[in-house]
């Protein structure tokens, strides 16, 4: 679901911001890039192999939250007084939720396995519900 989810919420964000067709578009991609990487590296059975994915996966969304921060960010300084704070709001709960992911997944049991696999779903529905219903 999160090829269709999070293109949604960064669509949601662009257009908030007032960002271009290409910067949104941009972003979009590098997402759904992160998102193919980390479905590889979660279903690869070479842990190296598995770890390579994983670090692509987290340095594409690396980029994307910096491309979040800096070019919606430059996009939105334009905009008028209550679109800005709802904007910062919107996009801080992006930069904190999506950044526990990768270290979700790494003490996980695709991971290190440093938590069951119940305490794993636990973690993953709890962001989920935040980055998504919270953003919402």
């Amino acid at each position: 679901d999160w090829l269709f989810t999070t293109p949604l919420l960064l669509l949601d964000i662009g257009l908030l911001a007032g960002a271009s067709q290409r910067d949104i578009g941009a972003l979009v991609g590098i997402d759904a890039f992160m998102i193919v990487t980390g479905l590889v590296a979660t279903l690869t059975k070479v842990v190296v192999a598995r770890y390579a994915f994983w670090t692509i996966s987290t340095i594409s969304m690396v980029f994307l939250l910096y491309y979040l921060v800096a070019v919606f960010g430059e996009a939105v300084s334009d905009a008028d007084e209550d679109t800005r704070p709802t904007f910062n709001a919107l996009r801080n709960i992006i930069l904190v939720t999506w950044a526990i992911y990768p270290v979700a997944w790494l003490v996980g049991t695709e991971g290190l396995a440093l938590t069951g696999l119940y305490g794993e779903t636990l973690l993953f529905m709890v962001l989920d519900l935040v980055a998504k219903i919270g953003f919402g």
